[in-house]
């Protein structure tokens, strides 16, 4: 007996889904916006994944997806190591705190996404990797 015949996926490269809440996506917007002239690649890759987003509101947004203020644990399948970080607006970023700017390509890339997806990112020397999102922790909200 031959083994069945593998067809072709038609799309290797495939995003995983992301979810983005409503009450951030004016600010992201107009991060983007204000990022054209001095960035153009990662605007406009901010822009498309907002537009690929389901938009939730704040109330419906899943608590294992990240969003701003998220502490997310991702692992580097290249290197096995895993890291956390806060993901912030830039003006908050820290990285001595370990607050990345979604306006990084690695905090545009974590943007939206839930526990268990993995996706590619490049990095400042071109090297792309794999990472993949171990867990997701919201902050805690003041009463």
């Amino acid at each position: 007996m031959s083994a069945p015949i593998q067809k072709p996926k038609k799309r290797i490269n495939r995003n995983p889904k992301i979810v983005i809440n409503a009450d951030d996506v004016t600010h992201l917007e107009g991060l983007a916006d204000g990022m054209m002239r001095r960035h153009p690649t990662l605007a406009d890759r901010l822009f498309e994944e907002i537009g690929r987003a389901r938009i939730v509101p704040a109330a419906k947004m899943p608590s294992n997806v990240v969003s701003m203020g998220s502490t997310v644990t991702y692992r580097d399948e290249t290197t096995g190591q895993e890291k956390s970080v806060i993901l912030v607006y830039p003006e908050e970023a820290d990285i001595t705190q370990l607050k990345v700017s979604v306006m990084t390509p690695i905090g545009v890339a974590l943007l939206g996404l839930a526990e268990g997806a993995s996706f590619y990112w490049d990095t400042r020397e071109n090297q792309r990797r794999t990472l993949t999102i171990i867990s997701v922790t919201q902050p805690i909200v003041g009463d």
